[in-house]
């Protein structure tokens, strides 16, 4: 039988708290682990996709501005360590086919985190992701449901230390 995912909830009443939980996930990313650490964002236009993004590569050491990806597609990041991070949005693609002309497929490696915005444009061009975060609106806040896809996920999700969580497994 298979094993239900690991599933947490957090109700974010302002920017502040997005960037909390921004912060909080990059303090908990589990570096250790072989492959990628993948991030995938959805949510509505001003759900606070790239606040959270910009919150975590902040807490990573990245002091430069950190804004969507939207015309370029794919911003690169080096982080201390020699780490390495991706910011990635989708929105503007149509499928596969163009995903696979920006490039991304060079950037699945060790030590690297990629943060994938809009991922659902591009179908199943993705492999599954460590988490899928979904952000949604809510009156003057948000809320986001983070799903743990693989165990690397949950180990990240499991160390992840915010206030405010409702397990939904």
């Amino acid at each position: 039988m298979a094993r239900m995912p690991m599933v947490r909830q957090w109700q974010l009443a302002g920017p502040e708290d997005t960037e909390r939980l921004g912060a909080a996930l990059a303090a908990a990313c589990p570096w250790e682990a072989s492959g990628p650490r993948l991030a995938y964002l959805s949510g509505e236009l001003g759900s606070g996709k790239t606040t959270l993004v910009a919150a975590l590569l902040h807490a990573l050491g990245i002091a430069e501005p950190v804004r969507s990806p939207s015309y370029a597609l794919l911003e690169l990041y080096a982080l201390p360590d020699g780490l390495g991070a991706v910011h990635v949005d989708c929105y503007r693609l149509q499928g596969a086919e163009e995903l696979e002309a920006v490039g991304l497929r060079d950037y699945f490696r060790d030590r690297s985190l990629l943060l994938i915005e809009w991922p659902e444009q591009v179908g199943g061009a993705l492999p599954d992701p460590d988490l899928a975060l979904q952000l949604q609106v809510q009156g003057e806040g948000r809320s986001c449901r983070v799903v743990a896809h693989s165990s690397v996920g949950e180990q990240w999700l499991s160390a992840t230390v915010y206030p405010q969580t409702s397990p939904l497994n």
